[in-house]
């Protein structure tokens, strides 16, 4: 017996509907689509200890106190 068996999922996509009704459902696919992308896109970037604002930040602050 399968965890995920397809009369399974049926069943949860059901619950899913009458608890949060079809709109919100597609704003909660929408937002979990965004995460998702943001996640991979997150885990793919290089560790980058400075962002690029505080780094142009600092770059002002020697530039003026030259």
């Amino acid at each position: 017996m399968d965890l995920f068996a397809p009369s399974h999922l049926l069943v949860i996509l059901v619950i899913c509907l009458i608890v949060f009704g079809p709109s919100k459902l597609g704003d909660l696919g929408g937002a979990l689509g965004k995460t998702i992308k943001d996640f991979k896109k997150a885990v793919h970037e290089p560790e980058n200890p400075k962002s690029s604002i505080t780094a142009d930040a600092e770059e002002g602050e020697i530039k003026k106190a030259s």
